[in-house]
């Protein structure tokens, strides 16, 4: 984040003094040094911007040493497009390519350091909570739930793909081996989830795109509430014409402007880079290039031929803003790094692709308005419900402007689904709304014929890292198949 970097630097560099296996909690010296530091409300907001910090992760091209580092979100497309239907990496070697085959081990790599990241997050939030009494009164209320909000996301990302995991809500000492490695149910994980996300919406407005705020409290909550294992789709519908008729997000008329003018009116929460700056930038944009190789790899999230597919019948004017099928093969072109033309072949990636300034998009308004669609489905297949059915036509009519408005009369469960598949496509959704729509077992397993891999119902989860389990000397167990 531009200017969260900045800020959260000095306690970015206590806070990573200490050893990075004990991510969960500060060891008891560090715990010294931040009761000195905390001593203004100033203290307690740049501590805050340090949660945000820990979610935009460390350039992978900057600080090579993957077990020193946790890179944030910028390995997620890794754990969910690439375990999807929809993208694949270019080469066969190395753990990254592990997790589109259904290899992935207990020691991959990409996995700890996201399980790791997330933990920090968690981590950074407790630490801060633990000094809100510290800031200013009128903005401790503020503080606690942005804190909270970022909690509730860490923890709605590690439950999803690891299933129970530890629950750790406040600061603790790394010697409390129960504490910090004792697994807890999805259920109550997932109460946490929702207590934390519910004060969020209650106590913030949406004056930030790149901080918490009540709309992506309340699209995160909608969202946890149609996949928590008792949904509650009547609860996510209200939130979602919450955000909607507080008319402070629309739809870019231009399907580009969404991934190039950042933060603009469709975003709700993003997590900021700066190009150029080895500290603000990221890594992934760089990675998604292969015909020409700007990255450290030879191409991560290659499309799969199924969603080209997708994209010739559905895509409309999203298609040639997704990805761009060259000579030799296709890429994502959603997040290219600055100073990229893809007008020619071979394509250029720009004289510094690797520190890439692109956002990555939390949520935007479009993912919202089809939630809307999804709530008012619930356990049916289908809904007629007017008010739902313009949501839908709002997102359908930008893709299709040429023959809008275009005539909706329902919408199908699969119909959204594969609207959601194009309309989101390398966002890091797809994976996500397999499981939630109850199809992800048997998508994959169609999936894994076409391509020649082997797929079991074990894959849904990823393994608990090894070297966690190995810290908890043998306290924390492992998933099912692993």
């Amino acid at each position: 984040m531009r200017y969260i970097k900045y800020l959260a630097f000095t306690l970015a560099a206590m806070l990573t003094s200490c050893d990075a296996d004990e991510f969960l909690n500060p060891l008891p010296d560090t715990v010294v040094v931040e009761e000195s530091f905390f001593q203004t409300d100033a203290d307690v907001e740049t501590g805050l911007l340090g949660v945000y910090d820990a979610l935009q992760g460390v350039n992978a091209n900057t600080e090579s040493n993957i077990t020193d580092f946790n890179r944030g979100v910028q390995f997620e497309h890794l754990l969910t497009e690439h375990r999807s239907d929809n993208t694949r990496n270019q080469t066969l070697e190395g753990s990254r390519a592990d997790f589109h085959r259904y290899l992935i081990e207990a020691t991959n790599s990409e996995s700890e350091d996201f399980y790791a990241s997330m933990y920090s997050v968690i981590f950074r939030a407790n630490n801060i909570l633990s000094f809100i009494d510290i800031a200013d009164e009128s903005n401790q209320a503020r503080y606690t739930a942005e804190a909270k909000f970022l909690r509730a996301y860490a923890y709605f990302k590690l439950v999803r793909l690891y299933s129970d995991v530890p629950l750790v809500t406040e600061v603790i000492l790394a010697t409390d081996t129960e504490g910090t490695f004792t697994r807890v149910s999805e259920e109550l994980i997932y109460a946490q989830i929702v207590e934390d996300l519910q004060e969020a919406v209650s106590t913030l407005d949406n004056t930030y795109k790149s901080r918490a705020s009540r709309a992506a409290a309340q699209g995160l909550l909608a969202k946890v509430y149609m996949t928590q294992p008792t949904r509650n789709y009547s609860g996510a519908k209200l939130l979602c014409e919450a955000i909607i008729n507080s008319g402070d997000y629309s739809l870019q008329d231009n399907y580009s402007d969404v991934f190039y003018n950042e933060l603009n009116s469709e975003i709700i929460f993003a997590i900021q880079y700066a190009f150029g700056n080895t500290l603000e930038s990221q890594s992934f944009s760089a990675e998604f290039t292969s015909t020409v190789r700007a990255g450290s790899d030879d191409g991560q999230n290659i499309v799969n031929d199924n969603l080209i597919a997708d994209f010739q019948a559905f895509g409309g004017n999203r298609t040639e803003v997704s990805f761009i099928t060259f000579p030799t093969r296709s890429e994502v072109v959603k997040f290219l790094p600055d100073g990229s033309d893809i007008s020619v072949f071979p394509p250029t990636y720009g004289d510094n692709a690797r520190n890439a300034g692109n956002d990555y998009i939390a949520l935007r308004y479009a993912d919202v308005l089809l939630m809307h669609v999804e709530a008012a489905i619930g356990e049916g297949n289908s809904t007629s419900d007017a008010s739902v059915i313009s949501s839908f036509q709002e997102v359908r009519d930008r893709a299709f402007p040429e023959t809008a408005p275009n005539s909706i009369t329902s919408v199908s469960k699969e119909e959204l689904l594969l609207e959601r598949r194009v309309e989101l496509a390398f966002e890091n959704q797809r994976w996500f709304d397999l499981i939630r729509f109850g199809v992800a077992a048997e998508v994959l397993s169609a999936h894994a014929v076409e391509m020649g891999y082997t797929f079991t119902a074990t894959d849904l989860l990823l393994p608990i890292p090894a070297r966690e389990i190995n810290l908890s000397g043998g306290l924390l167990t492992q998933n099912p198949g692993y």
